[in-house]
């Protein structure tokens, strides 16, 4: 009776054990090969990345200058630097750098509209350089050199009794000439000495415009 009990007793410890064997994952053998039965992962590639276009640059126009054969090209419009937008003496003295710049601009272009724009209609140098610079460059005919080039910039940052500032500029023009639109030259600019200039110049509603420019001496 033990013996048989015992036997029985064997065999229900085995077949626990193989049904805990089966309810186990099937592992790979170690000699490489599959377990029958088993169905191998199908082997996929990762996509091949496409490559991102590079943007291809817009080629910009080379500026060239007035010369005997035509007026200038591509000139750059003078942009305000962020110095220049501050009621400081050092915004003062950057915006007034910056009018010389737009006025250049208009020697070149004969576009008046950008310095017009930041100078009052009693700028008393104005009234004697703009309508030079609309003739010589009106019915095909324009200007070759006689840009402005500024020396020094300075300012004491002292209110007028009107609520303006002076600038004192000292400045150099160039020499040129004024071109008939047959190329043939009219009018020869000869380079000048230092010149004195005094801008006047307001700071309303969060930007700096040209009351009055007026030369020394002139």
């Amino acid at each position: 009776m033990t013996s048989r009990t015992s036997s029985f007793g064997r065999r229900r410890r085995i077949c626990a054990v193989l049904v805990a064997l089966s309810m186990l994952p099937v592992a790979a053998c170690t000699g490489g090969g599959t377990t029958p039965g088993a169905t191998a992962a199908p082997v996929t590639s990762s996509p091949t990345a496409t490559p991102t276009p590079t943007a291809t640059p817009t080629p910009t126009a080379s500026y060239k200058p007035a010369d005997a054969s035509g007026r200038a090209q591509n000139v750059p419009v003078p942009v305000l630097p962020e110095t220049a937008k501050a009621e400081t003496k050092e915004g003062l003295e950057a915006f007034a750098r910056h009018w010389y710049s737009l006025l250049n601009y208009a020697y070149e272009t004969g576009d008046l509209s950008l310095v017009k724009a930041v100078s009052s209609p009693s700028c008393a140098l104005c009234g004697k350089v703009f309508p030079g610079i609309e003739k010589w460059n009106a019915e095909g005919r324009w200007i070759v050199g006689a840009t402005v080039t500024v020396h020094a910039v300075q300012s004491t940052f002292v209110r007028t009794e009107a609520g303006d500032f002076q600038v004192a500029i000292q400045s150099q023009q160039a020499a040129g000439s004024l071109k008939n639109p047959d190329g043939a030259e009219a009018q020869g600019v000869t380079e000048s000495g230092m010149l004195g200039d005094i801008l006047v110049a307001r700071y309303e509603n969060g930007k700096w415009s040209v009351k009055n420019v007026d030369r020394l001496g002139g």
